[in-house]
């Protein structure tokens, strides 16, 4: 089982990763940034929309908010980056607010994407939230590079403390 020091190191993982990706993106145009690659989610901007979109409705989950189904953000990059500023804080709190009873304990949600109810372990739900931003990471990475763009080191232990 995870603990709350696992929480917060990945979290400022997810935001220093994201700090990274996004400044880099920054160097392309939008038309780049959107440009169809043959990615899962076609584009650059197409990556970070999918992960700002489950990253929020995860947090309103987590945080007893009202979630409904994903749906298309049609932000600019400069409305994604504030976005996804916002919701990097938000995470990082959300890590450090972790208790062991939720992690422990049950969490039941629903899941429009595949339209059926879930139960499972809070650490188990805390995990894979970091786990699906690291996999489309790593994708977004690859399509940085297919532009010339070196991102530079990802791994977890060269990021800050």
């Amino acid at each position: 089982m995870i603990d709350r020091n696992y929480a917060l190191r990945m979290a400022a993982y997810n935001r220093w990763m994201n700090q990274n990706l996004y400044a880099c993106a920054a160097r392309l145009s939008d038309e780049q940034r959107r440009e169809d690659r043959g990615a899962f989610f076609k584009s650059l901007h197409g990556t970070f929309e999918h992960l700002v979109s489950t990253d929020t409705i995860w947090m309103d989950r987590f945080k007893l908010r009202q979630v409904g189904p994903m749906k298309p953000l049609g932000l600019s990059f400069e409305a994604l980056c504030n976005r996804r500023t916002a919701l990097d804080e938000e995470i990082v709190e959300w890590a450090g607010s972790f208790e062991g009873d939720w992690l422990a304990g049950d969490f039941s949600y629903y899941s429009y994407a595949y339209a059926a109810h879930y139960s499972k372990p809070g650490w188990q739900l805390a995990t894979h939230l970091f786990n699906h931003q690291t996999h489309h990471r790593g994708q977004a990475t690859t399509l940085l590079m297919q532009f010339g763009i070196d991102p530079g080191p990802t791994d977890l232990l060269v990021s800050p403390e």
